[in-house]
């Protein structure tokens, strides 16, 4: 039996040279990180550390801490020829992390590859993630089919993220994270419901930060013509940023069946309780259980 976080992110060096040698965003300078539609944010170097960040999972009880891409910087939607050497860059370290590490591959979702995403996936990523503004309507479900196909083929999860925000670079720091990301999130929520799943049955999701607590809103769902179904057990949310009030608020509308524990460390920090208040039960379903229904299929 075996802690999992589903949802951190570490930078490796080969990630940070590449990054380094782009002249536009996304782009790092030393370690300031320059993107379109934010402002620029420093990064601590100890972040990035991958022996630091080992001792910091053995600290929090992990066996498995599943890194991803970090969406908002938005290597996916660059051209291909812009966003390869990154995601080679990307796989390639995530590849290399010591334990307790593990990855979810990455794809261009500008132009589709899905001959690349599978060579990722045969050398041993978990999954993969998209960008949530990808997956936000029927066309980006359209585009994106190759590579839903593929997990489908596969029997391996998808991870929605949040991509990049737009808008946000004059506003105060915070705002990319609580006004575009969770938009994106509410969004993509309700285009899997409507898109997603007709077209992909079979596919296990995970959607990042309680999916923008999209699924509180069941009830306005139900009366504005929703199908009323009740939740799909093959659909997950992970519960970066948010503590026990919002957790016990999305349990109550999915079950304790839906829930995966997720820290986005080093963006934020894990929960002093692993089950959000809920009780040693709820831990084990987060951390255990869940995870692995989410990442095998299995019980």
């Amino acid at each position: 039996m075996t802690n999992v976080d589903v949802h951190q992110h570490l930078w490796s060096p080969s990630l940070v040279t590449a990054l380094r040698a782009r002249s536009e965003p996304p782009r790092l300078d030393g370690w300031t990180l320059h993107l379109d539609g934010e402002p620029p944010y420093d990064l601590p170097p100890a972040d990035h550390d991958a022996t630091l960040r080992a001792e910091l999972a053995a600290t929090d009880g992990l066996g498995l801490a599943l890194v991803s891409l970090s969406a908002p910087i938005g290597v996916e939607w660059l051209p291909a020829a812009e966003a390869r050497p990154l995601l080679d860059a990307y796989h390639e370290g995530a590849a290399a992390l010591p334990r307790p590490f593990g990855a979810w591959a990455a794809a261009g979702v500008r132009d589709i590859d899905a001959r690349a995403t599978a060579d990722c996936l045969d050398a041993g990523f978990v999954g993969l993630q998209l960008p949530a503004d990808a997956l936000a309507d029927a066309a980006g479900y359209a585009r994106c089919a190759p590579l839903l196909d593929l997990l489908e083929e596969r029997d391996l999860p998808l991870f929605v993220h949040p991509g990049p925000a737009s808008g946000g670079s004059s506003g105060p720091g915070w705002w990319p994270a609580m006004v575009p990301y969770v938009q994106q999130m509410h969004a993509a929520w309700f285009a899997f419901r409507a898109h997603g799943r007709p077209r992909h049955p079979r596919l296990r999701v995970c959607f990042a930060l309680l999916a923008g607590l999209a699924p509180l809103h069941g009830e306005r769902f139900a009366a504005r013509g929703g199908d009323g179904a009740g939740p799909d057990p093959l659909v997950f949310v992970e519960t970066s940023s948010y503590g026990p009030r919002a957790v016990e608020s999305v349990v109550r509308a999915l079950g304790v069946d839906a829930v995966v524990q997720g820290s986005d460390r080093p963006y934020a920090e894990p929960p002093q309780h692993p089950g959000h208040g809920l009780g040693g039960a709820a831990a084990y379903a987060f951390r255990i259980a869940n995870p692995r229904r989410l990442l095998t299929g299995r019980q």
